[in-house]
């Protein structure tokens, strides 16, 4: 095993290991999975949008609990999950049992999907892979024919002003006790190993897209959701706003 290979399984048994200790609870956090029906229909009138009309083959990459998935699954898609974590897809297994939802859940790592698909969508999983390229390539295989659908934010080092604001988010959420989004946070070790460890800038997936060929590239704001989110917030925190949410979306 060469030095790399060697490096990055330590990093996906890493990455493995904390989401399998998230998984509990991951859904406690009302930014994994929203409580309110606002923007609870928003979401669901993102993902019918920028998804083809059911039924399609949809494969939902890092799905961890399924919050893409159960959506998904609802619109009438014919799912499968694939998740690192064993511990967030069995999660998953239990909120579509009861709801009487048929998800496939498969596990194993980005890279290696299974194939077959029409379209391949995913949350917030780009950041967290060591090897992003090799995954949006991967993807590509799995749906040929098909579409993808990356549902993003901006957050992190991307935008000076964001970070400012996010931190002023966190004050806030601290200061009425809410509990943070997870049970802990990556080392900085893996994070500084992590190509988007840092951020998800807008401009370096649609090159990352294009690069594994995919066509069609274009950008989508998500303005519904960030006014359903808004909105759901104590007023002093709606003068501060939400992260700003897009999609990548591409044939």
């Amino acid at each position: 095993m060469s030095g790399e290979q060697a490096i990055s399984q330590a990093s996906l048994e890493e990455i493995r290991s904390f989401w399998d200790a998230d998984a509990p609870t991951y859904d406690n956090s009302s930014s994994h999975r929203p409580r309110d029906r606002t923007v609870q229909a928003a979401w669901t009138a993102a993902v019918a949008r920028l998804l083809p009309p059911s039924p399609v083959r949809v494969l939902d990459a890092g799905a961890g609990t399924g919050f893409l998935s159960l959506i998904a699954a609802r619109l009438g898609h014919k799912v499968t999950a694939l998740d690192l974590s064993p511990q967030m897809l069995e999660q998953l297994r239990v909120s579509a049992a009861d709801e009487d939802l048929a998800i496939e859940v498969v596990v194993g790592h980005a890279d290696s999907p299974p194939d077959g698909f029409d379209v391949v969508m995913e949350r917030h999983l780009l950041w967290t892979l060591p090897r992003p390229g090799d995954a949006l390539g991967s993807w590509r295989n799995a749906a040929p024919e098909g579409r993808l659908v990356l549902f993003e934010s901006l957050w992190g080092s991307v935008d000076p002003f964001e970070a400012a604001r996010s931190r002023v988010r966190a004050l806030l959420r601290n200061a009425r006790g809410q509990a943070p989004d997870h049970h802990g946070s990556y080392s900085d070790s893996l994070r500084s190993s992590l190509p988007l460890g840092s951020g998800t800038p807008p401009g370096t997936l649609i090159e990352m897209a294009e690069s594994a060929g995919w066509r069609g590239v274009r950008l989508d704001r998500l303005r519904d959701v960030e006014w359903a989110e808004r909105s759901a917030l104590p007023a002093i925190e709606r003068l501060v706003g939400v992260t700003p949410r897009f999609s990548i979306v591409a044939d």
